[in-house]
């Protein structure tokens, strides 16, 4: 979700909400093609429940006694200040309210004893990893440019590395400067070793900022993040019942919940719950049977089974240390901490990013860098606020826009369905792929009609890809939508071989790496055809 945090008013975090939703609106302006409006609903089954509790909230930021539901009254006050937050600038309608009558008629698979319903819009991000890789390969582009107009004279200023982890840390001054330190680099894929000498590291790995600090012989204990974990749902009742938008409500426990239609699927999370650093996140059946009685909470007459799940993930949140804090009442901004690596005024700057999440990662990306050019005694040249992300230039503003798209890059060698899931996948970027598709013979694979060989290939030459498991996750939604099988895992496979260079031996591994990653943390059984 891209959400400006309706709860964390609660908290008192005013600043907080006022800042997502203004970035919640200008994502929907500058990455279009992955950011959309986002229809929601509340149902509410009380009216002046939770007044009392409330204030205590706020100004303890734990649950006092047993959750008392928030009533009608609280909503609506949350709401009218929330939509105050996006009054300049805003790019979504007002929330609305309707009574018993009309919320059973919007949704009749609701409780029939809902009270009211209260309707509001945020945003979803469908490809949270694509969006990643474009402000990545903005940001490449970018360095390019750089060096293309004589800002730099030793190559492009800018560069991204994927699968890196950091070994240790060192005081080897950066001869150029006469400060900074060295840092032991390994390539997860290969197992190589190489030293990296910077005047400024910046520690962005959010849950794991603990032990990357820690790795470069500085140990802290800003963190304390918590789990969440979804399920996803291949269930047409329940897609029905959602009627296109978001169900956003407060379970029984008080844990705010949701169950959110995407596409043919339907997504349901999340929980919170503090996160063992030293174990991976998983979902658990515990949390499964959470999931079901939540949606029976809402949608008593829609029954769910564990067969109904075609995919499972869990995260950890990168919360601040809190303690004693109850998880959903933890602060969900951020900050920055700064330290130097050694001891004299020669020893690398070390900023540590904790806190933040998705809705504001422009934002505090662009206080991160400007606190950097603070260090190098520089000064930001150009605001990120208004530039358009990647395939989110040149955007079809509508329906009718997106059609005319489509017609206008169909062939004989690609139907409206494959041209529209490239532009779906990569917005406008998709001119460039469509150019790398039509300059050679291409194949569509058998296993799936929404890759062809001369894709993989595109996304082998200029995304990133370590792994085969990375374009099943990670830069299509294959997997998340329940659609990988063993033959697509051997198609994948094979053609994936030829850029990345993989012998038998090496594809075999891939695949079992894939299976295995799938069965573990997602819960998604495939049976290779690999003897």
């Amino acid at each position: 979700m891209i959400h400006g945090g309706i709860r964390y008013l609660e908290n008192g975090e005013f600043r907080l909400v006022r800042e997502s939703v203004v970035e919640r609106n200008r994502l929907l302006k500058i990455a279009p093609h992955y950011v959309k409006p986002l229809q929601t609903t509340i149902p509410i089954f009380s009216t002046f429940s939770g007044i009392l509790s409330a204030p205590l909230r706020f100004l303890t930021h734990k649950q006092q006694g047993k959750p008392k539901e928030r009533g009608a009254f609280l909503i609506k006050v949350g709401l009218s200040l929330y939509d105050s937050f996006s009054r300049d600038g805003g790019t979504v309608p007002r929330h609305q309210f309707r009574t018993h009558k009309a919320a059973l008629e919007e949704l009749p698979a609701l409780r029939p004893d809902v009270k009211y319903t209260a309707t509001y819009f945020d945003a979803s991000v469908h490809n949270p990893e694509r969006l990643t890789l474009d402000v990545l390969q903005d940001g490449e582009k970018a360095g390019r440019a750089g060096n293309a107009t004589g800002t730099s004279a030793q190559g492009d200023t800018a560069r991204a590395s994927n699968y890196l982890s950091l070994q240790s840390m060192s005081p080897a001054p950066n001869p150029g400067t006469g400060r900074g330190s060295t840092v032991r680099l390994r390539d997860e894929l290969t197992g190589e070793e190489f030293d990296f000498t910077a005047d400024i590291i910046v520690n962005t790995s959010g849950a794991w900022v603990d032990l990357t600090n820690e790795a470069m012989g500085a140990a802290s204990s800003f963190m304390g993040g918590t789990k969440g974990s979804h399920i996803v749902l291949d269930h047409p009742g329940l897609l029905a019942a959602c009627r296109g938008r978001e169900i956003f409500f407060e379970h029984t426990d008080g844990r705010i919940v949701l169950i959110y239609p995407m596409r043919d699927r339907v997504l349901v999370g999340t929980t919170d719950v503090d996160a063992d650093m030293s174990e991976d996140a998983v979902c658990t059946d515990g949390e499964i049977q959470y999931f079901f009685d939540l949606i029976g909470h809402v949608f008593p007459s829609v029954d769910v089974t564990p067969e109904d799940i075609v995919y499972t993930f869990s995260g950890v949140r990168p919360l601040p240390r809190h303690d004693a804090t109850q998880p959903g009442f933890v602060s969900r901004d951020y900050r920055i901490e700064r330290r130097t690596s050694g001891h004299d005024a020669t020893s690398a700057v070390v900023l540590s990013l904790v806190g933040g999440k998705w809705t504001t990662f422009r934002a505090l990306a662009e206080h991160l860098a400007n606190d950097v050019l603070a260090e190098l005694g520089m000064q930001r040249k150009v605001s990120t606020a208004q530039l358009p992300i990647g395939g989110g230039a040149g955007f079809p503003a509508d329906e009718n826009g997106v059609q005319q798209w489509i017609k206008a890059h169909m062939s004989a060698r690609r139907d409206a369905d494959r041209t529209a899931g490239l532009l779906t996948r990569y917005g406008t970027r998709a001119e460039e792929v469509i150019g790398y598709l039509d300059a050679a013979p291409d194949q569509a694979l058998r296993s799936t009609r929404e890759l062809s060989v001369r894709e993989l290939e595109f996304m082998a030459a200029h995304e990133q890809v370590g792994h085969l498991v990375d374009v099943l996750i990670r830069r299509t939604s294959l997997a998340f939508r329940g659609l990988v099988t063993g033959e697509l895992l051997n198609e994948v496979g094979e053609v994936l071989s030829g850029p990345l260079k993989w012998d038998a031996a090496t594809r075999t591994a891939e695949i079992k790496h894939a299976q295995d990653v799938l069965q573990c943390f997602h819960r998604v059984e495939t049976h290779s055809l690999v003897s």
